[in-house]
């Protein structure tokens, strides 16, 4: 009889997987009283019509009850397994994951136990380690406990241009970096929208993916290839860049193409030691390309130079090593002494701040940059006579020497 009872409980299965979405921050409004109400009335009704049939009745009422409380494990659990929390996962889903791994023994328990924890909104996209058979409260916080997280990342630094970053990642996940150069060769396949590449000074160059490998750290997902991480990583630049505005600013304060910008930030970023000097590295950058301020529109940066030496397999120089047939070699497609404009890619990629600097370059006149001490301060001029003045202290604090100080 009790068999035939409709008790309207559905107690969610293994295949529930994103079933009912339950949000962490969303709290349920006009309390859970009603529905005590509901489940003492049923409750009472099930133990009236139980009345009757004696010691069954205990059998009878741990099923009923059964129906009603949430299914939880009442011990801190044992073993060990790893689950996986991802991107847009909710409540629920996460939920679903423990139980399919038999970590928690209702999707329910954990839905009210992350209802019930404030801070569960907190619980970071990544792998963990947890128990099986656990209460579900239990599992919450251990989800929010930083050393339950499995960590399989790597960090890439600012500047670093992407023949190194492939070193880093292979290192990090022992894929070949051949690998990752071959998945490069196609940028857009990897996520980069075309209209980044459109650029309106004239130039014309190779699509790179150059510039577009944000510097971060990044949990690397397991079994990830190469093509995904580096997808991975231009996502992060089409999120950072979204959230700045950066295209919308470029295109309508600058009057210049996103691509250009970026050239200008991967520069600013190769050529300064300190985050303050982005703006005003790439206000020069633009007087010289874009204006008549200089002599000629060019850049005549040696960062450029050690770009193309490094993507041929040798080592960067200082200034004062570089010779004069590197720096005006017409067969290098980077040389910017004796040649016009941008570069043809950026030659480095950028992080937030320099993309910053080249979006938001301030008003002023200089056409001169210099690093004029060993801590990396950088000088700034706007004609011959301060570019002496930047020689004479370079000179003082030991940066230059030789004929450029007699």
């Amino acid at each position: 009889m009790i068999d035939d009872l409709d008790l309207g409980f559905d107690e969610p299965d293994r295949g529930e997987k994103g079933r009912h979405r339950h949000s962490f921050v969303r709290k349920r409004k006009g309390g859970s009283g009603g529905g005590r109400a509901k489940t003492f009335l049923a409750l009472l009704l099930a133990l009236i019509l139980l009345g009757g049939i004696g010691g069954g009745a205990y059998i009878g009422f741990d099923r009923i009850q059964n129906h009603f409380v949430t299914p939880d494990y009442d011990g801190p659990g044992s073993g060990e397994v790893l689950v996986d929390v991802k991107t847009g996962d909710s409540a629920t889903d996460i939920g679903a994951t423990l139980y399919e791994a038999q970590v928690i023994k209702s999707v329910k328990a954990f839905i009210e136990a992350a209802d019930a924890n404030s801070r569960s909104k907190n619980i970071q996209v990544g792998r963990y380690k947890v128990k099986k058979e656990m209460r579900a409260a239990d599992a919450v916080t251990l989800l929010l406990d930083p050393k339950s997280r499995v960590v399989n990342g790597v960090t890439i630094p600012e500047g670093m241009i992407t023949l190194a970053i492939y070193d880093e990642l292979s290192k990090a996940t022992k894929i070949p970096a051949a690998e990752f150069k071959a998945a490069a060769k196609d940028p857009i396949k990897l996520g980069v929208p075309a209209f980044w590449f459109n650029r309106g000074d004239g130039k014309k160059g190779p699509k790179s993916i150059e510039g577009f490998l944000f510097p971060a750290t990044y949990e690397i997902p397991p079994k990830a290839t190469a093509a995904q991480i580096l997808s991975l990583m231009v996502n992060q630049f089409l999120e950072v860049t979204s959230q700045m505005k950066f295209v919308e600013t470029v295109e309508g304060k600058r009057g210049i193409s996103p691509y250009e910008a970026l050239i200008t930030a991967s520069i600013a970023q190769a050529e300064s030691v300190n985050h303050v000097d982005f703006p005003k590295v790439s206000r020069v950058i633009y007087n010289r390309v874009y204006t008549d301020k200089y002599h000629c529109k060019c850049l005549e940066i040696d960062s450029a130079i050690n770009y193309w030496l490094r993507l041929q397999g040798k080592d960067p120089k200082d200034s004062d090593v570089l010779k004069a047939s590197e720096l005006n070699d017409p067969k290098n497609p980077y040389r910017t002494h004796g040649a016009d404009g941008l570069t043809i890619t950026p030659i480095s990629n950028p992080g937030e701040d320099a993309l910053k600097g080249a979006m938001n370059a301030p008003n002023g006149d200089w056409v001169y940059f210099m690093t004029v001490d060993k801590k990396g301060t950088m000088g700034y001029g706007s004609n011959d006579a301060d570019f002496r003045n930047l020689q004479r202290q370079m000179c003082k604090n030991g940066v230059l020497s030789g004929e450029n100080c007699s």
